[in-house]
Formats: structure tokens, C-alpha cells, sequence
């Protein structure tokens, strides 16, 4: 299902003074949708979520995204469920394996990440909608769980994955997928293809975003945000592009990211990231849209993540 959601992600690092301000104004200039970002070790997504749907009275707050590994379905489910209760409608919760380096550092990568998530997604879905849950699985395992009371308007659940596999399991038993940076066309088809879907599924997609009148100044903005795309976590981004050999080429000849960052020619920036002055920008999240994207979740980048957020509503 697309519906062509324009959605602003919190930073993970905003000073905590600032982070009722940021949104504060993501709700005043009309944003659909917030996300809240669980990356360790900032801050923790349910906690944000509550916090941001308790300060406003309309956007729609994303979790983007959970670790299952290191959380017991039951009580995620009851998180999930007490949120979409106290704000009906308003709750997406995504959830993943987790970064293997980060679950590693707190001794909790499994050893079968796949079976972990599908056990997890599905069961935490089950809950929340009022099913009652037996199961004993290789790493959830439940006797008789259900709700003492299910929220009227469940919360979406969705998978946040990226290999082909976990895509699949996605489109078994999420409600929908979040796709991490950067989104293309060409990769957002192809993850759909593995995704496939045979009931409505919302896809989300993170996407580096600057906007100004003057396209150069725009790049040069989202040019630190794509300094790790190189790196192999991001094969899949990249392998569907008609310049993937030309990227990995470019990637072994420099010395860091942030050299790659500054010597991706400029046709390729407007490729991974929503660049440029309001209209090309707007052109770029059609053409996501138009590829089956729901929701583009946009980075407030810049040294005011706040003042961002101004550009940012110009693509509204």
C-alpha cells in the first residue's frame, strides 16, 4: 500500500534540551509522520515514542527500530500495545535483528538471527492483537498470553531488515518494512520483489535529505550523512544501480568515509539522498513513491536540526 506519507526522523544525538523543540515544530509544520531511533547506546525508542506522543496531538510516531534480540516478545508486545491504547492510531513499531556488533557487545547476537526475528514478529503481532499465544519456539516460547486489554486500533508492526531473507520474512508476517539509507528506486523495487507481500504492507524508507534553492549547497550538506555507505552493510543498496562496479571501485581507493564522501560525483549524491532545490527534491520522493515507497522518513541534517526542519516542510 503507498500512501505517500512525508515523515521527519528524530536525531539520535539531538541534545535533550532540544528534543521537545524539534517536535514541537515537526508537528506544527505539518509533518505525517516522526520516527524515533533505538541506536546504541543514545536513547531508548519506547521511552522517546511515549515522551513524543505525549507532546502532540496529531503525528502519527514511528519506532525505528527495535532489537529483538534482546527483547522477550510478551513484554515488547505489552510496550506496543499500552502506547497504540493510550494513543489510538498513532504507533508504528519497527523491529530487527539488531547490528550484530551491537548485540554482540551485550552477549545477545543469536545464532540464527532469521528464526529469531520471524518467532519474535510474529508472536509480538499476535498480542497485540488480542490473540491469545502459545508457543514453543527455539527462542520464543509463551503458554497462554493475551492481553487483559487489547487496544481497539493495534499498532502496526514492522519489520526492519535489509538482506533478502529477513525481506521475506518481512512480507510473511510484518505489517510492514522500515529500509535503511539510502532508499533508490532501483533498490526499493528489488526489495520489494523479495519482500513480496500478499496483504497490506507499508514500506518506509529512511532517506538523507537537504533542501536548498542552491543544489551544490544542498550536496554539500548530505555528503557526511552518505560517508558510510560504502562500507559492506551497504552492498545491497548499492548492487541494483547501474554504477555499483564504478562505486565499489571508487570505495577501494580512498582511505576513509569520509574521503569517499567528498569524492562521490555529484549525480550519485542526487542518487542516495532527497538533494537540491524543493522541485528536484520532490521529483526524487516521486519516483520513491511511484516505486511502491508509503513513508519517507527524512534526515534533518545541517548544524541546526531544528532550523532543518523548515526546509524540509518546503517538499510538502
Amino acid at each position: 500500500m503507498t500512501d505517500r506519507s512525508l515523515a521527519v526522523l528524530l536525531p539520535r544525538d539531538l541534545p535533550a534540551g532540544r528534543v521537545r523543540e524539534f517536535v514541537l515544530r515537526a508537528e506544527e509544520l505539518g509533518f505525517d509522520e516522526l520516527w524515533v531511533v533505538e541506536d546504541c547506546f543514545f536513547r531508548g525508542g519506547v521511552a522517546q515514542a511515549a515522551a513524543v506522543l505525549a507532546w502532540t496531538e496529531r503525528i502519527r510516531v514511528g519506532i525505528g527500530i527495535l532489537p529483538a534480540a534482546v527483547r522477550d516478545a510478551a513484554f515488547t508486545a505489552m510496550e506496543a500495545a499500552t502506547l497504540a491504547e493510550l494513543f489510538p492510531g498513532r504507533v508504528d513499531v519497527g523491529i530487527g535483528h539488531g547490528m550484530p556488533m551491537w548485540m554482540r557487545q551485550v552477549g545477545r547476537w543469536p545464532s540464527s538471527p532469521l528464526t529469531m526475528l520471524e518467532e519474535h514478529l510474529t508472536a509480538v503481532r499476535a498480542i497485540v492483537h488480542g490473540e491469545r499465544v502459545d508457543v514453543d519456539g527455539r527462542y520464543v516460547h509463551l503458554d497462554a498470553v493475551q492481553l487483559e486489554a487489547p487496544p481497539a486500533h493495534p499498532p502496526r508492526i514492522l519489520a526492519g531488515v535489509r538482506g533478502p531473507k529477513s525481506l521475506a520474512v518481512s512480507g510473511r508476517v510484518a505489517d510492514g518494512t522500515v529500509l535503511a539509507e539510502p532508499v533508490t528506486p532501483e533498490y526499493l523495487r528489488q526489495a520489494l520483489e523479495h519482500v513480496a507481500p500478499t496483504r497490506e504492507h507499508r514500506v518506509v524508507a529512511y532517506c538523507v535529505a537537504a533542501v536548498d534553492d542552491d543544489a551544490d549547497a544542498a550536496r554539500r550538506l548530505a555528503r557526511p550523512a552518505l560517508a558510510w555507505v560504502g562500507e559492506p552493510d551497504w552492498v545491497p543498496h548499492i548492487a541494483p544501480l547501474p554504477y555499483a562496479d564504478e562505486f565499489a571501485a571508487l570505495r577501494a581507493t580512498v582511505g576513509s568515509p569520509d574521503e569517499f564522501a567528498e569524492v562521490l560525483p555529484d549525480a550519485w549524491v542526487d542518487d542516495l539522498a532527497i538533494v537540491g532545490p524543493p522541485a528536484a527534491a520532490r521529483a526524487r520522493l516521486d519516483a520513491l513513491f511511484d516505486a511502491g515507497l508509503s513513508s519517507a522518513v527524512l534526515f534533518p541534517i545541517g548544524p541546526d536540526p531544528v532550523a532543518a526542519l523548515d526546509s524540509l516542510a518546503r517538499l510538502r
